[in-house]
């Protein structure tokens, strides 16, 4: 199936097929977690309309946004959108970007309804046509974002790479990719790949896992972490006739635009966490083995170093130390790598 093709199939998915998010026959388009008590309200001020047309398989909407200009991949009718929207605040922006027309009309309709119900005097956010593999054509210039988050997304696409070297090109020195998205333990089959509802159920274009790391290897990004995973569960027996030999998973990942080494490296940092991140007073969790409690001294490798320090996590953060003075890995049996079985660059 070339390019044009799997665009078109997913196009005529998520616009014609699918009428809400209820004619879904898989979860793979499904929170796998809870949606995070703090971004509850905000989810609650989004119109009825864009909640019953959204398509996601996570919550890919972290921490620290105030004043940041945030890009959401294939936003779909904006949910997601709306609700940085609201964490970014009068002084941020939001970009979501989309390639299907249906679902963008949707999105743009109710921009005045939701700046009047978060109590702004002018949009901070909008809604562009454009394809995901080529985000200059949706005029982002380079280094100019902040985050570039994408739920359930990235695997409709036919050239992912393209997709990740678009998205560290936007991305300022220190800006952050997050993202949730179906991932497979086993490269997927031609068949598969190519069957419309596969596809359109995100099930088709899961990427390997290894087959990611090496994507972002290949771009110079080194590590990255997994936030949350979860099994996907395929209920639809004709659909698991199909493919129900593939372990698909829903994982939610996090990197960042910084100098990574390939392996963790001890270099004698301890991070402190201050307690100063909205909605996190007591702890921040970096990844699914990084819990930061506040005031706790910790010590971490390099990579979750640069992470805490060269990033807009840098203020809420004292990190002590410095890469004078090298002392070899970081010890495998700390808590700084005791991470899920799931491959990673790092720790």
């Amino acid at each position: 199936m070339t390019t044009n093709n799997i665009q078109d199939s997913v196009k005529n998915y998520y616009g014609e097929v699918l009428e809400t998010k209820a004619d879904l026959k898989t979860s793979a388009c499904c929170p796998t977690e809870a949606m995070p008590k703090h971004l509850r309200p905000l989810v609650k001020n989004v119109h009825k309309e864009i909640k019953d047309k959204f398509y996601g398989c996570g919550s890919p909407i972290p921490h620290a946004l105030e004043g940041m200009t945030v890009v959401d991949l294939g936003c779909g009718t904006g949910r997601d959108a709306y609700v940085l929207s609201q964490l970014v605040g009068p002084t941020g922006k939001v970009i979501g970007i989309d390639m299907t027309e249906e679902q963008l009309e949707v999105a743009n309709r109710h921009v005045d309804y939701h700046m009047e119900k978060f109590g702004f005097n002018a949009p901070n956010i909008e809604f562009r046509h454009g394809l995901i593999e080529d985000l200059a054509s949706a005029g982002l210039e380079d280094n100019s974002v902040d985050l570039v988050v994408s739920n359930c997304v990235i695997n409709l696409s036919a050239d992912k790479t393209k997709v990740f070297k678009e998205i560290f090109r936007v991305l300022k020195p220190g800006g952050e990719m997050y993202f949730s998205d179906v991932f497979s333990g086993r490269r997927i089959p031609k068949a598969i790949a190519e069957d419309d509802v596969l596809l359109g159920e995100c099930l088709g274009g899961a990427m390997y896992t290894e087959d990611f790391r090496r994507a972002l290897r290949n771009l110079g990004c080194l590590d990255y972490r997994v936030v949350s995973s979860g099994v996907i569960d395929i209920e639809d027996e004709e659909l698991y006739a199909k493919a129900g030999m593939i372990d698909f998973y829903s994982l939610t990942v996090r990197t960042f635009k910084v100098d990574f080494e390939d392996i963790c490296e001890d270099y004698g940092h301890v991070a402190y966490y201050n307690g100063t991140i909205p909605h996190a007073p007591h702890s921040f969790v970096l990844d699914d083995h990084h819990e930061f409690q506040t005031g706790m001294p910790v010590p971490v490798c390099g990579n979750t170093a640069r992470m805490l320090a060269d990033t807009r996590f840098a203020s809420h953060f004292r990190v002590v130390g410095d890469f004078s003075t090298h002392f070899g890995p970081f010890d495998k049996g700390s808590d700084e790598s005791k991470g899920n079985d799931l491959p990673a660059a790092c720790c």
